[in-house]
């Protein structure tokens, strides 16, 4: 046990010249009378705790509470990006969508599961971000446990499958290149017609191209612009159409190898057949493509307005051509007849030549996709044979 030893209190005299120092009144300043302003740091944290009701120990957990709340909304750039918080990840959530199994999560819409289905692939990453955050605040499984919520984690695991994909640039690419809401738009898409007005015409195409357009690898990619463009933006996008760069892939739709399986003649065959499927695939989405820009170049209002304008400017300059000749006496009736028959009986031939290359191309195009469905049917009944 430790000792302890009291020592004597030591006294110090004086320095034996020292004297207090004498009073000088006329270093002393006259009293005034001042007003105090309510204003500063610590007059507003008063007021703070009257209005609010708070002790000095409960006012400063609420400050410190609310500090972390912004240093958590700084670190997650909420001041940079609160426009593009409205709306997002606000979406309703149906039954069907809470019901999600998280094992098929490939056939999940996982713009729909954060809450983006508005934006889909036009959302950025802060909007996927912020679109998490909001998810799992809200169907994190310890907030359910807490509020006495016994469902399990399945639509949380959704949610977080949903982030690793998008949030993943590749990843991302491969669903946006399958994502079901396009897929759908796909299979009714519509099909121009000649006795469309031109105000339908384009209201209805319009829009079809500027969702293709998103797959181009060459950006900016021409629209389908107005009735009113010239005959070199018309011949522009129907020649950029026509050579259409698509980055669109098809990986996304691969089948996994059988889980627990250790076979390399498996994995190679599985493989094979996925690389085989995407050829096909990608190959009858270029069809699919050529398909609508060949009805779409067939029905556009806008070339047969081209062809009347370049017809009324060769019929100008043959008449400007056949009056000079005429006023210099050069020509005679019976020749300007023949000029003009044969004038006629070329026009004839080249239009009977544009209708009969139209419709070859139609032909054409009609076989090849004939043929890819039928392709496609052979493939399915080759893989329930398989199975």
């Amino acid at each position: 046990m430790a000792a302890v030893t009291e020592l004597p209190p030591i006294s110090v005299s004086p320095v034996a010249d020292w004297k207090p120092r004498d009073a000088d009144a006329s270093s002393i300043s006259a009293p005034v009378q001042r007003k105090l302003l309510p204003t500063g740091a610590a007059y507003l944290a008063h007021v703070r705790r009257t209005v609010h009701k708070r002790t000095l120990a409960e006012d400063e957990a609420a400050e410190e509470e609310d500090a972390a709340r912004r240093r958590a909304l700084e670190m997650n750039g909420d001041d940079k990006n609160g426009a593009d918080d409205l709306g997002v990840g606000d979406e309703e959530e149906t039954v069907d969508l809470l019901v999600l199994d998280p094992k098929e999560w490939k056939k999940q819409d996982h713009y729909k599961v954060l809450g983006l289905s508005h934006l889909r692939y036009k959302a950025n990453q802060d909007q996927i971000k912020i679109a998490h955050r909001k998810k799992v605040l809200k169907h994190h499984p310890d907030k359910k446990a807490g509020s006495g919520d016994s469902n399990d984690d399945a639509f949380f695991k959704c949610i977080q499958k949903a982030t690793e994909v998008l949030s993943n640039a590749e990843k991302r690419r491969q669903f946006d290149s399958v994502d079901p809401y396009y897929l759908d738009l796909e299979e009714s898409v519509p099909i121009p017609k000649k006795e469309w007005s031109s105000k339908k015409f384009f209201a209805e195409m319009g829009p079809v191209f500027e969702r293709e357009a998103r797959f181009s690898r060459v950006q900016p990619v021409p629209l389908l612009g107005g009735v009113d463009d010239s005959k070199d933006q018309v011949e522009g996008f129907y020649d950029f159409w026509y050579n259409f760069d698509s980055w669109r892939s098809f990986e996304y739709l691969d089948k996994e190898v059988n889980e627990g399986s250790d076979s390399r003649d498996d994995k190679r065959y599985t493989e094979k057949k996925n690389k085989s499927e995407r050829a096909r695939r990608k190959k009858e989405d270029t069809a699919r493509l050529r398909s609508l820009v060949d009805t779409t170049l067939q029905n556009d209002p806008r070339i047969k307005r081209i062809k009347q304008e370049e017809k009324e400017a060769r019929e100008a300059k043959k008449r400007a051509k056949t009056n000079g000749a005429a006023g210099s006496g050069a020509s005679t009736p019976s020749v300007t007849a023949a000029e003009e028959a044969k004038r006629k009986e070329e026009e004839a031939k080249a239009k009977a030549e544009a209708e009969e290359a139209a419709k070859a191309d139609a032909k054409k195009a009609k076989a090849a996709a004939a043929n890819a469905a039928k392709k496609a049917r052979r493939a399915a009944r080759a893989a329930e044979g398989t199975a």
